[in-house]
C-alpha cells in the first residue's frame, strides 16, 4: 500500500507534497493530464496540484510530461550520476534595472505582448540583458532565479566553447584534424575517421537519423543501468554518405568531440569547464553536467545553470568571448562559430535548414552570424545579438514549431529596448 504521502497511479507512484490530503486528490485526478482525452483547467497546471513532481515516469519514463517542470529545474540531476561545476567569488556583476517591454507583432500580424506570449507558452523562465544589465526577468510554474534549469541541446553550444578553448591552448591543432589524432582508442573506428570540423557541423556523413535512432540509443548512452556514450560512439558503423555532405544532427558527432576534449584535458568535461570557462566567467552558481554510468558527461545534453548564468554565457558571447575585460574564448573562435568558408558549405543559412544556419553546434537565425542560438529540446534557447549585445534567455516544458517564430519576434523587439 502506498504511504499518506503517495499515490499510485498506471506503473508509476507520485509522491504528493506534504501539505496535499488524500481528500484533495479527487477533484485533481479528475483533471490529471495523464488520463485520456481529458480536458479541463488543470490539465494546463503541470501538476501544480503535485508540487511540480519530479522523477521517473511510469515504466522509468525520464521524458514523462507531468514530470517535465520538476525535472528541467533540478530533478534529473537526482535520476542520473552528476557532475558539479564550481564557480568562485568574485560574481561578475549583473545589475538589475527591469523596463517595461515593447509590444511586437505576431505571426497572425497582431500587436501582441512579452505577458501574452509567456500566458501562451509554458514557459518557466525569460531573462533580457544587455551589457551586464537586466532588462527584464520572469519565472512561471514557481520557479525561482535559484533553480539550475537544465540545458537539453543547448550543452552541445558549451561543448563547443571548450572545443574552442583547446584550440587557443594549443591542445587541439585544427579543426580539420581527425578525432582519432587525439583518442587513439577511436582508431578504426567511423567516428575516428571524422573531423572535428565535420563533427561540430553535425556532417559526420553516419547513417543516422535523430528522431528514429535516438529510441534505442539513448538506454545505451544515458538511461540504461550500463549506459555508456563512449562506446556508442565507437560501435557504431553504419555509413550513410562521405563526411561533410550535408547536416544531419545527431547526438554522436558532440559525443565525439566531448572525447577529444576529455583527452587532450587529462580531465573530466566538469573540470576543463570549471577551470577554463566557469569560473574565469565568474558566473554567481554552481553549474552541472550529467553523466552515463561510467561517469561520463553526456554533453551532447545535460548541463544545468541558472538563467542568470546563462545570461552571462551569452553576454561574453556577445562581446566577442570576452568578459570583464578577459579573453575566456577567443575572437578568432566567436568568429569561426560565426563565418562559412567552402568547407562548412552544407551549413550554411538556408542550405541545410530553411530560414537557418549551423556552424560548431551553434545555430544562426541571421545569415551573417549576427544572431548566435543555442537551442535546446522543448524550448530551451539562449539568443546572443552581437550587434547590439543583447541577450535573451528562454526555458520552457514545451516546444512546438509556432514557438520558436514567435520568439525571434519577441527578442526583435528585445534588441529596440531602452537599456
Amino acid at each position: 500500500m502506498p504511504s499518506e504521502s503517495e499515490f499510485v497511479y498506471k506503473a508509476g507512484t507520485l509522491t504528493l507534497p506534504s501539505s496535499m490530503k488524500r481528500r484533495d486528490l479527487v477533484a485533481t485526478l479528475l483533471c490529471a493530464p495523464w488520463l485520456a482525452d481529458t480536458a479541463c483547467a488543470a490539465a494546463s497546471d503541470w501538476m501544480q496540484h503535485f508540487g511540480y513532481p519530479s522523477g521517473w515516469g511510469p515504466g522509468r519514463d525520464w521524458t514523462d510530461k507531468a514530470r517535465r517542470i520538476g525535472n528541467y529545474s533540478g530533478g534529473f540531476e537526482k535520476m542520473f550520476p552528476t557532475h558539479s561545476i564550481a564557480t568562485s567569488a568574485p560574481v561578475s556583476p549583473l545589475r538589475v534595472e527591469l523596463r517595461d517591454p515593447p509590444q511586437f507583432t505576431s505571426g497572425t500580424g497582431t500587436t501582441t505582448s512579452f505577458n501574452a506570449f509567456l500566458e501562451t507558452w509554458p514557459t518557466t523562465g525569460l531573462l533580457i540583458a544587455r551589457k551586464g544589465t537586466i532588462l527584464f526577468e520572469r519565472y512561471q510554474f514557481d520557479r525561482t532565479p535559484e533553480m539550475r534549469m537544465t540545458s537539453w541541446s543547448m550543452a552541445k553550444s558549451v561543448t563547443s566553447l571548450l572545443l574552442g578553448i583547446c584550440i587557443d591552448r594549443g591542445l587541439v591543432r585544427s579543426l580539420d584534424d581527425t578525432s582519432d589524432l587525439y583518442v587513439p582508442e577511436l582508431k578504426g573506428t567511423l567516428h575516428g575517421g571524422i573531423t572535428l570540423r565535420n563533427l561540430s557541423n553535425m556532417s559526420s556523413g553516419a547513417a543516422i537519423l535523430h528522431d528514429r535512432d535516438n529510441t534505442w540509443l539513448y538506454p545505451k548512452m544515458l538511461t540504461g543501468r550500463s549506459a555508456d556514450c563512449e562506446a556508442a560512439v565507437r560501435e557504431w558503423t553504419a555509413v550513410g554518405e562521405p563526411p561533410g555532405t550535408r547536416f544531419n544532427y545527431n547526438e554522436l558527432c558532440p559525443l565525439t568531440i566531448g572525447m577529444v576534449i576529455r583527452k587532450v584535458s587529462g580531465g573530466t568535461l566538469a573540470q576543463f569547464c570549471q577551470e577554463a570557462l566557469w569560473r574565469p566567467l565568474a558566473a554567481e552558481a554552481d553549474a552541472s553536467w550529467f553523466c552515463d554510468s561510467k561517469e561520463k558527461e553526456f554533453n551532447c545534453i545535460g548541463f544545468g545553470a541558472r538563467l542568470r548564468d546563462w545570461a552571462r554565457l551569452g553576454q561574453m558571447l556577445a562581446q566577442n568571448g570576452a568578459m570583464q575585460g578577459r579573453q575566456i574564448v577567443s575572437e578568432a573562435w566567436v568568429r569561426e562559430c560565426t563565418t562559412w568558408s567552402d568547407k562548412d558549405a552544407q551549413v550554411r543559412h538556408g542550405v541545410g535548414m530553411r530560414g537557418m544556419g549551423y556552424k560548431c553546434f551553434f545555430w544562426h537565425p541571421k545569415a551573417d552570424g549576427s544572431w548566435m542560438m543555442m537551442n535546446g529540446h522543448h524550448g530551451q534557447r539562449v539568443l546572443m545579438d552581437r550587434v547590439t549585445q543583447t541577450v535573451l534567455v528562454h526555458t520552457a516544458v514545451e516546444g512546438d514549431p509556432p514557438w520558436q517564430q514567435e520568439l525571434f519576434r519577441l527578442f526583435a523587439a528585445a534588441t529596440r529596448m531602452d537599456a
